[in-house]
């Protein structure tokens, strides 16, 4: 199937032809940033990116120009390619987690990054740190939870509000939007599992004397409903947290999302790990070997999760 925009591999740099004739964009602009409003007289000029998901979110709005670093890709995961290539000369800051020098070195106007993506909590490097620098920060949405335990579960919306809000700092908000209504629409055409019941589903991250995996705030909770399914970990209050096996396995799954992190053996090394465990041999999902393996990146708030998403419903409706 054709789609227009952006297709599942991602063209990044490519200004949206939707967006083409709309008017310029008035500044300043003010946006929602984990409850907090950040206010932009003009578009940053200097921007930092962390994390292989937020970059691929700048990428695909053509922001390189006005990328001055970006931090923790090459320390944690490989990226593709066409990544490399859209980033062109960006260089990065810091392999894993940028220290505030190494953000100070960079001289940004602009962080894009969250709670467990580039900060930590009473950390050294926060959006109230910063501030004191003169260097906005917008906090990735589904980071929220880790300073915020009353924000809503997880949907699409983390993905679709953070686009648009970064597209509206950057004066390319009508693009971002377009993007966003695209993306909406092929969410809509996904195919569904036969039968009235939700497929039990559970992610797998990594762990072998405990597995991390999704909770009710995580985006791979949105993407499993979205997909007409349901993540078996949903009533935990936490985004990403190690579970005891015993749980899991109680829960009796019924497919897999298995994280394909190709710097250590993947989603194969992982099925095989619950093919031997003393449990999970025994659930419906490794039984009957149902399962879609799917990148950081894609299971990560970002561009990837449209194209994840119908890999997942397409996995599922077998």
């Amino acid at each position: 199937m054709k789609h227009s925009l952006i297709p599942p591999g991602l063209v990044f740099g490519v200004a949206l032809v939707a967006a083409s004739g709309a008017a310029a964009q008035t500044f300043p602009v003010t946006v929602d940033s984990c409850g907090s409003p950040i206010t932009f007289a003009a578009p940053p000029q200097r921007a930092l990116i962390h994390d292989l998901n937020m970059t691929e979110m700048a990428l695909s709005l053509g922001l390189q120009k006005r990328m001055v670093g970006v931090s923790g890709i090459s320390g944690w995961y490989k990226s593709r390619p066409e990544v490399d290539k859209a980033l062109g000369g960006i260089p990065e800051i810091a392999a894993r987690q940028p220290t505030l020098e190494n953000i100070l070195a960079a001289r940004p106007d602009f962080f894009f990054a969250g709670w467990n993506y580039g900060m930590s909590v009473g950390g050294d490097v926060t959006p109230t740190v910063l501030k004191r620098y003169g260097i906005p920060t917008l906090v990735l949405g589904e980071s929220c939870n880790h300073v915020d335990k009353t924000r809503p579960r997880a949907s699409m919306e983390l993905l679709y509000g953070d686009y648009i809000k970064l597209g509206t700092i950057f004066g390319k908000e009508a693009a971002a939007r377009a993007q966003v209504d695209a993306w909406k629409q092929r969410v809509a055409r996904l195919p569904r599992a036969p039968g009235g019941r939700p497929t039990r589903v559970f992610l797998y991250d990594s762990g072998e004397d405990r597995p991390l995996t999704a909770g009710r705030f995580a985006m791979p909770t949105a993407m499993i409903e979205a997909a007409g399914a349901r993540n078996v970990m949903d009533d935990l209050d936490s985004s990403w947290a190690t579970v005891s096996w015993e749980a899991v396995a109680a829960r009796d799954p019924e497919f897999l999302v298995l994280l394909d992190y190709r710097n250590d053996g993947g989603a194969a090394k992982l099925m095989q790990f619950l093919q031997q465990h003393p449990l999970m041999r025994h659930v419906d999902a490794v039984r009957n070997r149902r399962y879609v393996a799917l990148r950081y990146e894609e299971l990560t708030p970002g561009p990837a999760n449209i194209g994840a998403l119908e890999k997942m419903a397409k996995a599922l409706a077998r």
